[in-house]
């Protein structure tokens, strides 16, 4: 044997593998941790100091391989995750249809030849577009084919490759961060916890204006001082190569009149989305203007039948109602874009294919709370944290609730298994400190959000630097004043968030 050999470099285990020891070692845990068990009330909620040991109830090798086909189907003691799964492979589908249109390629080329002179200006209007994805509908992987169309635009200006990925990379990883309906971050946690994904979304809209103002304006900063004076660029030692690698060519393409439609279509799905998932009438009682529409199309003699008799007013709405809404504008988007019939099928196949391993790591992610339900240590854990959080404040807890979801992403860098593995516990927990649901979720949000702007376990960050050339420990000098300065203030909001409500 060559002593010379290379050893092979550790590699981080992917989120399955992650979970799946997770679930053994909850299953082991059980063996040890005395089982519990609280008091509810007749709406289901725990009561507190109710809480009682009870005989013990260990888990096997049978029950770790079960747990992920129960957490995808459900028990009695654990909601199944096939809603959200079948959800997210919908929106992947949806996704397809749209790609296939060219129409948001098409889009953001568009808008960067328009502002051709005004190189500046494209910095917070590509930001807040790349925002907008990721707070929506949790745009991350969708954005690797922008940074080929931006990084020979930023650098041909006079910027650097640095300004570039940021714009992508950033822009939709606070809209990430945020994720005012993101279903992959907010409906999973939400649903985890048996709210709606609107509760909260007022926090949740602050931390995208903050947090994309305070992204944008460092971005902003950056880029005048590398214009002004090159050698101020921490990546000026690659100026040379970076000017003939990313050699700019002239942006051609122009955004059809069917592409547009497709894009208004686009942005209607999530509106309808937003529309239907705040619960406007909780909000405001007077708010009721949905439910009255709804019940006056109901009673229309023909179109109510023909509409269907069980249609949910928006504000009511949950994931099937809104799994059915983004089947439904595929099939519009492809029928106008006059997609044929069996290509409609295939690239919303492909696309729900891309999205499959999400669908099944939720499924994976809830086979822990099956795991600690069945073996009965969920209610232990709960007591522990019910003695020892009991004497906090609500600010104290969701800052801590905040700083404990910065490790765990790194554990478990996908935002909708973090919150599928997590929710359950940390809920419930937040409620013996009076800190509201919505408050644990949007520090889940905010600290996983953070950690997947810099972590190597991203596929995201480490395609985009490859693809800009640029070095990871160099991305993490960048940014590391931005980090701390989003880490200061997520706590200060959160720390309102709990007092306020």
């Amino acid at each position: 044997m060559e002593t010379s050999q290379k050893k092979k470099r550790f590699s981080m285990p992917s989120s399955y593998t992650v979970l799946f020891l997770i679930i053994l070692a909850i299953a082991i845990l059980t063996w040890f941790v005395p089982a519990g068990e609280y008091q509810v009330d007749e709406a289901g909620n725990i009561l507190s100091g109710s809480y009682q040991v009870i005989e013990q109830h260990p888990q096997g090798l049978w029950d770790v391989f079960m747990a992920p086909v129960k957490g995808m189907i459900g028990t009695e003691t654990t909601p199944g995750a096939i809603e959200v799964s079948l959800f997210i492979i919908v929106v992947g589908g949806f996704l397809g249809v749209v790609n296939s249109t060219g129409a948001l390629d098409t889009g953001i080329a568009q808008v960067v030849k328009n502002y051709k002179g005004k190189e500046k200006l494209l910095i917070p209007i590509l930001m807040f577009i790349f925002a907008l994805g990721g707070t929506t509908y949790g745009m991350a992987e969708e954005t690797m084919a922008f940074y080929a169309l931006i990084i020979p635009v930023m650098v041909a200006v006079g910027f650097d490759t640095l300004v570039a990925v940021s714009v992508v990379l950033l822009g939709s990883g606070v809209g990430v961060l945020a994720s005012t309906v993101n279903p992959f971050a907010t409906g999973v946690a939400s649903q985890a916890l048996g709210i709606s994904p609107g509760e909260g979304i007022l926090w949740r809209l602050i931390f995208f204006v903050v947090m994309y103002g305070i992204a944008t304006l460092f971005v902003y900063r950056y880029a005048v001082k590398v214009q002004n004076d090159p050698t101020k660029s921490l990546v000026y030692k690659d100026y040379e190569k970076n000017q003939k690698k990313f050699a700019v060519s002239s942006i051609k393409e122009e955004m059809t009149k069917k592409q547009k439609v497709v894009m208004v279509l686009f942005g209607l799905a999530f509106l309808i989305m937003v529309l239907g998932l705040v619960p406007w009438s909780t909000l405001n009682e007077n708010w009721t203007f949905f439910e009255t529409m709804n019940d006056w199309l109901m009673g229309l003699p023909i179109i109510g039948t023909v509409l269907g008799q069980q249609m949910v007013a928006l504000g009511n709405w949950y994931f099937m109602e809104i799994t059915m809404l983004f089947f439904l504008m595929a099939i519009i988007i492809g029928l106008y874009y006059r997609i044929p019939e069996g290509e409609i099928v295939s690239t919303f196949m492909e696309g729900a294919r891309d999205l499959l391993g999400v669908a099944l790591v939720v499924a994976l992610a809830r086979g822990i709370q099956v795991v600690m339900n069945e073996g009965m240590i969920t209610a232990t854990i709960l007591h522990l944290g019910e003695e020892n959080l009991s004497n906090l404040s609500p600010v104290l807890f969701s800052i801590l609730t905040y700083i404990f979801y910065i490790p765990m992403s790194f554990l478990i860098p996908s935002t909708s298994g973090l919150a599928a593995a997590t929710m359950g516990i940390m809920g419930p927990l937040g409620s013996f400190a009076d800190v509201p649901q919505h408050v644990v979720i949007t520090a889940y949000q905010a600290a996983s959000g953070i950690i997947n702007l810099i972590t190597p376990t991203s596929g995201v960050v480490m395609g985009a630097l490859a693809i800009a050339g640029i070095e990871l420990t160099t991305w993490w000098k960048f940014t590391a004043k931005l980090i701390g300065i989003i880490f200061i203030v997520s706590c200060i909001i959160l720390g309102f968030a709990a007092v306020l409500g």
